[in-house]
């Protein structure tokens, strides 16, 4: 009864379950080349399992990749390992959340609110009472008299620390836009290698569904012939 419901691969020569069973023939040929590599008297007419020849499409991808971009960096190797754990690249590029530091939330919050309406109106509002109040309510005899020295020092001042802290938020920024694009080029990745996959699958598919509708018709030739030998 074993028998009947397992196979011995020709690849490991291990025991598999028959409904991993596949043949050489179903095999598309540059992986099936890749398996020769490895296995010299593999042919059409012998069989492995459905992981093997999935280690073999992951090999044939890792290779496509070091073909096409160079050698592999972390990131075709962590796409290459959420293909083989059939994980979800989204979620987990989702979830990655940097910890921003004392200096850098700083640099977010002077670079928000300096670059805001609010910001400008409330800074035109104070500069017009500094200049009202030098000139009219003090009659030129305030703090401040005309030229406005002590103001023009504030502003020049103000001007020298939001400069760089505003470019601290920038940099921040830009750091962020890059971790965006190489995330963004991961879930591209691996879209154009699910579809790879997805086409050995259905041409697999296919070539098994064509080999079961052989193996039907010959079947079904070896019935008619048997009826015929029965009517003469």
């Amino acid at each position: 009864m074993k028998n009947n419901l397992t196979f011995i691969s020709d690849v490991s020569k291990k025991e598999f379950p028959i409904d991993d069973k596949i043949s050489g023939k179903a095999v598309r040929d540059p992986i099936f080349a890749l398996i020769q590599t490895d296995f010299p008297e593999f042919d059409e007419n012998k069989f492995l399992s459905v992981s093997e020849l999935n280690m073999y499409r992951e090999k044939y991808i890792s290779n496509y990749l070091a073909v096409e971009i160079g050698e592999l960096s972390n990131l075709e190797n962590k796409v290459i390992g959420s293909l083989k754990k059939d994980v979800s690249l989204v979620s987990s590029v989702e979830d990655e959340v940097g910890d921003r530091t004392f200096g850098q939330k700083v640099a977010d919050s002077v670079a928000a609110f300096g670059g805001s309406w609010k910001f400008i109106i409330m800074f035109g509002v104070f500069i017009l009472l500094w200049i009202m109040a030098n000139i009219y309510l003090l009659v030129d005899k305030g703090f401040d008299p005309y030229p406005f020295i002590l103001l023009n020092l504030i502003l020049s001042c103000l001007a020298a620390l939001q400069a760089p802290v505003i470019m601290m938020s920038q940099n921040r920024q830009e750091e962020k836009d890059r971790e965006r694009a190489k995330k963004d080029y991961m879930i591209n990745l691996k879209s154009e290698l699910e579809i790879r996959m997805l086409h050995e699958k259905l041409d697999h598919l296919i070539m098994h569904q064509q080999e079961e509708l052989i193996e039907i018709q010959k079947v079904q030739i070896e019935m008619m012939n048997d009826i015929l030998s029965r009517i003469k």
